[in-house]
């Protein structure tokens, strides 16, 4: 049997835990991971070879923008959601058991509800729910809903049990209308199932005129004749009060939905959503009855702090070995300053920021990040950010409210423009027209200029090299064209390098020790003299006469 896509056949695992043990739901479910082979499991699969620094400059734009969908960190924060997900998700069957008929009992409590059209009905008194529900709270680019797909994304969506020709949906993930009301969530839900499942839920619910009460009812007796394990309900800050009824009549929206669909939910939104669940203490203590989790950016570590241990430092860390750039630098305090005071830890703005800057760098041929670069990439690329920033940087609780759900700019238009403009500046110096756009030359003929080899002879050697032996590799065809020129094995001879005159403008290209790059760098002389202090240039006379004394 050829299964849907999403979905695989039940292969059953031994809990180790008596009370998860015999139920088909859970035993279908993949073992519970230890830390060490969950962090591996989240983890960014990035393929970096070093050789792609020579790749030509368009096709490196190509590679680094990767980083803004694949790179991924795993943080403590993601180990604490995993096990709370994983504890919710199992938990919320231990009532709902496929081999005991307790999910059936469900399922004919709900269908009651329907016939009778009253949540509070029952035909099997003895069923109780074990479900829980969780809320998570984060500012825009926090990582929330990029962290919850990449922990569910360990289990499959569907399974299917044979044994029972049962269909389990492992989780179900549904976005908040932004119309702001409830019955349109309700329909959402009824969409999702239809995706997935090729239903016909909308056409026999969506579109007649059903109130919330009964929506939830049939939402109950849909998610248990599917056995939904996991509800996330993501962007609920879309929700309006004014058009749901209140805060209050929300709350008890989302207390029936755990108690009457015995399915455990997960509610993620920014800030703006808090007080739907800060009404009080009772409601409050309603709302996330597995808990809670407010989900901050990554704190700056403090001056006696080890970087290298904290958050901050593992993340820029990591994140920094993913550079296509030729003159690549390691990363100093001054960037991570830099880099953390213009992102305040949102992660997604720290990942756009590195992005943008490697670019940059790429287009403008410094081919390094530095603090000045970043800050320039931040002040022009970044602009609709900079309230958010600076209500973040205040620390003022009522000016972060404010912008508590502002989108954070899609870089792909700023990528494409910075592409373009590298392409009209290789339009206009062109340098490599003999090898009509092969790749492969053109990776060579960089690989070898940036190890210093640079002749009118470079690209007849090339040219040679790539067409008479065809099958070998990069560095195969690196140490044929340098033993070439030094043998002689060509009928030119090798012109005698002229004197290189760097102008002013270009300074910023050369390497960072270079006294020229370190002035580029600096606005006043008081700030190069800076530079050369941190870069042990300038000899420390005083120090030196008073150790002879």
């Amino acid at each position: 049997m050829t299964l849907p896509e999403g979905m695989v056949n039940a292969v059953y695992h031994e809990t180790e835990i008596s009370r998860y043990q015999g139920n088909p739901l859970i035993e279908a479910l993949p073992p519970i991971l230890d830390v060490q082979k969950l962090r591996l499991g989240l983890a960014s699969n990035i393929e970096f070879n070093p050789t792609d620094i020579y790749l030509a400059k368009q096709t490196r734009i190509h590679v680094i923008s990767q980083l803004l969908d694949s790179f991924f960190q795993p943080l403590s924060r993601h180990v604490h959601l995993e096990l709370k997900l994983s504890i919710m998700l199992r938990q919320g069957y231990v009532g709902r058991n496929l081999a005991t008929g307790l999910l059936n009992s469900h399922i004919q409590n709900g269908y009651e509800r329907i016939q009778q059209g009253n949540l509070s009905v029952y035909r099997f008194e003895h069923v109780q729910s074990t479900a829980k529900s969780m809320v998570l709270i984060g500012c825009s680019g926090s990582g929330k809903t990029v962290s919850l797909n990449r922990i569910l994304a360990t289990y499959p969506k569907m399974i299917y049990h044979e044994k029972y020709n049962f269909i389990q949906i492992v989780f179900l993930k549904i976005d908040c209308p932004h119309d702001g009301s409830l019955k349109s969530l309700c329909h959402n839900f009824f969409r999702e199932i239809d995706s997935i499942m090729s239903t016909n839920y909308v056409r026999r619910y969506v579109q007649k005129r059903h109130s919330v009460e009964t929506l939830i009812a049939l939402m109950a007796q849909i998610a248990n004749t599917h056995a939904i394990g996991l509800l996330v309900i993501d962007e609920i800050q879309h929700l309006n009060v004014k058009n749901s009824g209140g805060a209050e009549r929300m709350l008890n929206f989302f207390v029936t939905l755990v108690n009457e669909i015995s399915v455990p939910i997960v509610m993620v939104g920014t800030p703006k959503a808090s007080p739907i669940f800060e009404m009080d203490l009772r409601s409050a203590r309603r709302g996330a009855g597995f808990g809670s989790i407010l989900w901050e950016p990554l704190s700056k570590p403090s001056s006696d702090e080890d970087v290298s241990q904290t958050e901050w430092g593992a993340f820029t860390t990591c994140l920094w070995k993913y550079q296509w750039l030729t003159k690549a630098n390691d990363i100093t305090n001054d960037i991570r300053d830099t880099w953390y005071d213009l992102s305040q830890g949102i992660m997604d703005i720290v990942i756009k920021l590195f992005v943008l800057s490697q670019i940059r760098a790429i287009v403008t041929g410094i081919e390094r990040i530095t603090p000045d670069l970043i800050q320039k990439v931040y002040e022009d690329e970044l602009k609709p950010i900079h309230p958010m920033i600076n209500a973040l940087r205040s620390g003022d609780i009522s000016k972060i409210a404010r912008f508590s759900d502002l989108t954070i700019p899609d870089v792909d238009i700023k990528i494409l423009e910075f592409s373009k403009l590298l392409q009209s500046k290789q339009e206009k110096t062109n340098k490599l027209p003999k090898y009509q756009g092969n790749d492969k030359a053109i990776r060579l003929h960089n690989l070898l200029v940036d190890m210093g080899f640079e002749s009118d002879l470079l690209e007849p050697l090339i040219n040679r090299a790539l067409n008479e032996h065809p099958g070998l590799t990069m560095k195969d065809w690196t140490m044929l064209v340098i033993k070439w020129s030094q043998d002689g094995d060509i009928k030119k001879v090798t012109p005698k390098p002229k004197a290189k005159i760097i102008k002013m403008k270009d300074w910023h290209t050369l390497d960072s020790r270079d006294l020229r790059f370190l002035r580029s760098q600096a606005d006043t002389e008081d700030k190069f003299q800076d530079s050369l202090n941190r870069e042990g240039i300038f000899f420390d006379t005083e120090n030196w006469l008073r150790s002879m004394a």
